[in-house]
């Protein structure tokens, strides 16, 4: 299990070249106040003196310290490697048992450590400046010596509360910050640093560890400064945990002091006398406490977390390289045969477009329609619809229909419903057809503007790559469409102005409709004679318009005169049959005739002010003066016959309407564009002079296929070491 801790090493480094902390790495993270003596820990753990030191912040940037043991066999066959290097000639310091390498420095070996701490400071201020700001870019050191065991620990700055010098007024956030963003890491182990001549119940380094880890599962704490208690005072209760209990333990240890740094004093030296200190002092503790103990323990609990880490980090790291590889597969290889590349996407647009009007794209949207399924509704359910809502009598009232039977008349009395009013009147229904028909017209144009950016963002990610190219694809398209919408525009005008110019009065269904009212019509005759008194003389029941009986001779003449036009016309109508009723007679055309004639019709008509129960004759062309009436027989019955008729037909036309619209919308614009667009985008947009200008990748998408490939290789790379792993060294 020893050979875990180099692995980590080993992934640190290699996603340390690509700068970023996607895989969240297993590591030691130490926390504590300022001046609570975090980096004199972390020196007694090297051994050797390689952090800055001083009074106030020292500590502004992270500093990722990876120890890595080696033994005299390794060195040895380090220092034969670099001999065969360079002619012979050796790394400066590279013969010393000890030495450090940063990451930022490359491949440059100190063998010095004051020469590390001068680096440390030297790159602290090159980020942070001068002053006491702080920064979360991290330092990275790597210490290779024989005298430390294998760990990786990452010193941050200390926690404090009261900005000095020129830090800013949220110095206190900002460590806060940064301090989370580190032990938030579930991978991570919490070093929680405590000076002992300070109450523990206020260690703000334990308040901070249990808000991310509440549990105490991972944090250890670390009780420093045992000699600088109060005389009469021990640590006792505090080491045994009878204070604050921490799950991973709590081991004092005794740092060197300011004096023991500035008169130099060997970090061995005093080990040595840390540990007689725990014996003085600590008798039953000491071989539980102290540095050694806490680097033994510190690389104990990091290996056994590293082995309950590596099953989910190899799962990560493999999920995230095949991410990466697609990732890396959208942005497309750099081009280099321009002319075949161009040609490429133009036929692969084309032929994406078409398949989405077909229904046959890879990619399917899921959360709305689109493509040929967005047409196809709009073709039977919104057109059809708004068309099957368009009342056929909409607009048209009583009084419209029986001016338009008395303009058809002109200055003689009809004797029968005149058919040049029912021509007028449908004409006018039909012509209302006409905007819903060019509304669908509309809305399969704004559909196959949409398919273009459906194209672009799900089926042909390339043209992302080429902005400009998009943008022609999207002018060329935009452009053949605009060019299809009038031709299909009037077309459509062409269906409803078919249905204008000819009324068909002979359709079959026509036809039909009008036999249905002509049966209807002679039995309603027939039942109305039989409840006539027989006294009453047939001629005694004709009346006027206004309910007056007319005089004698006055109905006889005007039932013949009635009959013989009736007779006339079933006879000039054409086709029409002897004896049944033709259907020339539009005084036969109504299905329910003079059935139930509707007593409360009331017909607002401008009529004279004369009185009819003063004998008054009735005109009803005379000067108009508003007045309220009802409805006469006459007017009942001839009103019925054209609205009937209007409607049978306007139903006739508006069901070839709906048929013949979207058929001439799928010849005229779908169909065709389909056809034409991948001639008209060759056509307009593969020409030479046009090439390089087309095929300018976006700014950013040189840099992100960069960024994207470094990441796949230091995925794969750490692929590779996780995969050296044998089960055996887990365990």
């Amino acid at each position: 299990m020893e050979a875990l801790i180099p692995v980590i090493n080993k992934l640190q480094d290699v996603f340390n070249t690509v700068g970023t902390d996607i895989i969240q790495l297993p590591q030691i993270v130490v926390v504590g106040t300022q001046s609570s003596g975090k980096s004199s820990v972390l020196e007694s753990l090297v051994g050797r003196d390689i952090l800055p030191r001083g009074t106030g912040v020292v500590t502004r940037r992270p500093l990722i310290l990876q120890l890595v043991h080696i033994d005299a066999e390794d060195r040895r066959k380090t220092n034969e490697e670099n001999a065969s290097r360079k002619n012979g000639r050796l790394y400066k310091g590279i013969e010393g048992e000890e030495w450090g390498k940063f990451l930022h420095t490359k491949n440059k070996i100190y063998a010095d450590f004051e020469d590390i701490r001068k680096e440390i400071e030297a790159e602290t201020e090159r980020i942070t400046g001068n002053n006491k700001g702080i920064s979360d870019e991290p330092i990275h050191l790597k210490i290779f010596s024989p005298h430390v065991v294998s760990l990786t620990l990452v010193d941050l700055p200390g926690i404090t509360k009261v900005p000095v010098g020129d830090q800013p007024n949220d110095i206190e956030i900002q460590i806060r910050e940064l301090i989370l963003k580190h032990i938030a890491n579930p991978n991570s182990i919490i070093l929680a640093v405590t000076a002992a001549n300070t109450d523990m119940a206020t260690s703000e380094a334990l308040k901070v560890a249990r808000e991310v880890d509440p549990d105490g599962r991972r944090t250890l704490a670390v009780v420093t400064k045992l000699d600088l208690m109060d005389a009469g005072t021990d640590a006792m209760d505090v080491l045994m945990g009878r204070v604050i209990p921490v799950k991973l333990g709590i081991i004092g240890v005794v740092n060197r002091s300011q004096l023991d740094i500035n008169q130099k004093k060997l970090v061995a030296d005093s080990i040595r006398d840390e540990h007689a200190f725990l014996q003085k002092k600590y008798p039953s503790l000491a071989n539980r406490n102290g540095t050694k103990y806490l680097a033994r323990t510190l690389n104990r609990l990091l290996m056994h977390h590293i082995r309950d880490c590596l099953p989910e980090l190899k799962t990560r790291i493999n999920v995230l390289a095949a991410q990466y590889q697609s990732l890396l597969n959208s942005y497309g290889e750099p081009v280099e045969d321009k002319s075949a590349t161009l040609l490429q996407l133009i036929t692969k647009f084309a032929a994406e477009y078409c398949n989405t009007i077909e229904g046959t794209a890879k990619y399917i949207e899921t959360a709305e329609l689109c493509g040929g399924a967005r047409i196809c509704y709009i073709f039977h359910e919104t057109f059809g619809r708004t068309l099957e809502s368009v009342d056929p009598l909409g607009g048209l009232t009583t009084i419209d229909v029986l001016t338009a039977i008395r303009n058809a008349t002109g200055p003689r009395p009809a004797l029968f419903v005149p058919e040049v009013s029912f021509e007028l009147l449908v004409k006018r229904q039909i012509k209302r057809l006409e905007e819903p028909s060019l509304r669908c017209v509309e809305l399969v144009h704004e559909e196959m503007q949409r398919i273009i950016q459906h194209c672009s963002n799900y089926s042909t990610q390339e043209l992302l790559r080429f902005p400009k190219l998009h943008d022609a694809i999207v002018e060329v398209v935009t452009s053949l469409l605009r060019r299809r919408l009038p031709v299909t525009n009037d077309m459509v005008h062409n269906l409803v102005a078919i249905e204008l110019a000819y009324i068909n009065t002979k359709h079959p269904d026509f036809a039909d409709a009008i036999g249905l009212m002509n049966n209807n019509l002679d039995e309603q005759r027939r039942n109305r004679m039989k409840d006539l008194p027989p006294s009453v003389p047939r001629d005694k029941s004709f009346k006027s318009a206004v309910g007056q009986p007319l005089p004698p001779a006055e109905p006889l003449a005007l039932e013949g005169e009635a009959t013989k036009g009736a007779a006339s016309s079933l006879q000039s109508a054409p086709g029409a049959e002897h004896g049944d009723g033709g259907t020339g007679n539009w005084r036969g055309m109504f299905k329910k005739g003079e059935e139930g004639l509707p007593g409360d019709r009331t017909y607002h008509q401008f009529l004279p002010p004369a009185s009819p129960q003063r004998g008054h004759a009735v005109n009803l062309l005379d000067v108009p003066v508003p007045v309220s009436r009802k409805l006469s027989a006459r007017e009942q019955r001839d009103c019925e016959v054209i609205e009937r008729l209007i409607k049978s037909y306007f139903l006739i036309v508006r069901k070839n309407i709906q048929d013949s619209v979207p058929k001439a919308v799928m010849h005229f614009l779908v169909n065709n564009v389909k056809d034409c667009l991948q001639s008209e985008l060759v056509g307009q947009l593969y020409k030479t002079a046009l090439l390089n200008d087309l095929l300018i990748e976006s700014e950013d998408m040189a840099q992100r296929r960069n960024e994207a490939s470094d990441m796949l290789k230091a995925l794969q790379k750490a692929s590779q070491v996780i995969a050296e792993i044998r089960e055996t060294h887990m365990w």
